[in-house]
């Protein structure tokens, strides 16, 4: 029933039939490769199409989250990328509140956004435990015996896409697993804006159907157990109706990811800056903006209306921008990007990182 509902997703240029039988072939003709080049003395047991698959299973996990209204499902995906629990995913309104996230053994743990790239579509979570098994990045080659010196993949090479994909694993059961192959390497904007996202990166296009509810921020892996790419959101042309099946490559979040999990980079505010009184500090009338009514618990802060001749008018801002993260710090609400102007005292500037439509845009508002 699950291929059923979505056999009417194609490929580019590919059938579902096709797709199978050539990622299938790609998959055999490589894994047998990998098991030559790598089984040593006649007497070593090669991994197995399900040992390769379950590694990647224990390392991939399932993310429960905001969703749940006009078809939105509340759920994707993530893999573990620390031992100490710093997840990986991709970049939604799923993240909208802090999610739940469930590991491959079936523990459910709270977790944080401890840092994001709207950009580059990523996020990183936090989730308090250590030793969990996780997918080592890449590293720079310099040691002969780093074993995880990228090696970029290239057309016609087999992967698996291992997510929580329709959201059938909700307890302990494994991720799901797809076999296919990389069909091409291109950049997002190379369709001219038909893609609606805010990535015009570098991605793999797939041949295998990802696309589908909750595979978003999945692992795909080499037949050699390599993390190779951040599998990316459901992404459909706006004029012709084609499903894009894609995935973000591991070299281009990877600075990003290790900058956030090494604490370099963060977007939890601090809540020991000080709250200044409402005459010193920065609020949306200082700043000129209206914004959406304010009625959910996280309203998400739209922009509604700009006042004429204001800093933020001056400053080009727009009605309906969505603004994102405030001096580097992200909004998850409203509430927080009132919270945090009361921090900025009036006579600095604002840095906001704002989405228009499918583009991120810095803005700096001059008091």
């Amino acid at each position: 029933m699950i291929t059923w509902k979505h056999n009417d997703r194609k490929s580019i240029g590919t059938s579902a039939a096709t797709l199978g039988t050539r990622a299938m072939t790609c998959v055999a003709l490589a894994l047998g490769l990998v098991f030559a080049w790598s089984a040593g003395p006649s007497n070593a047991q090669p991994p197995t199409m399900h040992d390769l698959a379950r590694e990647a299973q224990k390392r991939v996990v399932k993310i429960y989250g905001a969703g749940g209204k006009r078809g939105l499902e509340a759920y994707q995906s993530g893999f573990l990328v620390s031992p100490f629990g710093h997840v990986a995913t991709a970049w939604s309104y799923v993240l909208d509140v802090e999610p739940i996230v469930v590991t491959d053994d079936g523990r459910r743990f709270d977790s944080k956004i401890v840092g994001f790239q709207p950009a580059l579509e990523l996020a990183v979570l936090k989730i308090d435990v250590d030793g969990l098994e996780y997918f080592p990045l890449p590293g720079k080659g310099d040691d002969p015996a780093d074993s995880t010196t990228w090696i970029e993949p290239a057309i016609g090479d087999p992967v698996l896409a291992v997510s929580n994909l329709f959201g059938v694993a909700t307890g302990n059961e494994p991720a799901s697993v797809m076999q296919g192959t990389i069909a091409a390497v291109a950049r997002l904007d190379a369709g001219r804006g038909n893609f609606k996202t805010p990535y015009r990166g570098k991605v793999f296009v797939l041949d295998l159907i990802a696309n589908n509810p909750g595979a978003a921020g999945g692992a795909l892996v080499a037949p050699d157990g390599r993390l190779v790419a951040m599998l990316g959101k459901e992404l459909r042309d706006s004029e012709t109706g084609v499903w894009l099946n894609y995935a973000i490559p591991i070299s281009v979040i990877k600075t990003a990811v290790d900058d956030i999990v090494a604490g370099r980079e963060s977007v939890v505010p601090d809540e020991s800056d000080p709250i200044l009184d409402r005459d010193r500090s920065h609020n949306l009338e200082t700043l000129g903006l209206v914004l959406v009514p304010d009625v959910l618990e996280k309203t998400p802060a739209f922009v509604d209306e700009v006042i004429a001749k204001s800093p933020g008018a001056k400053s080009e801002l727009r009605p309906d921008d969505l603004l994102l993260m405030i001096n580097g710090r992200r909004i998850d609400g409203q509430a927080s990007l009132k919270d945090q102007l009361r921090r900025i005292d009036r006579r600095d500037k604002v840095q906001l990182t704002i989405q228009r439509g499918t583009q991120i845009i810095p803005v700096t508002i001059q008091p």
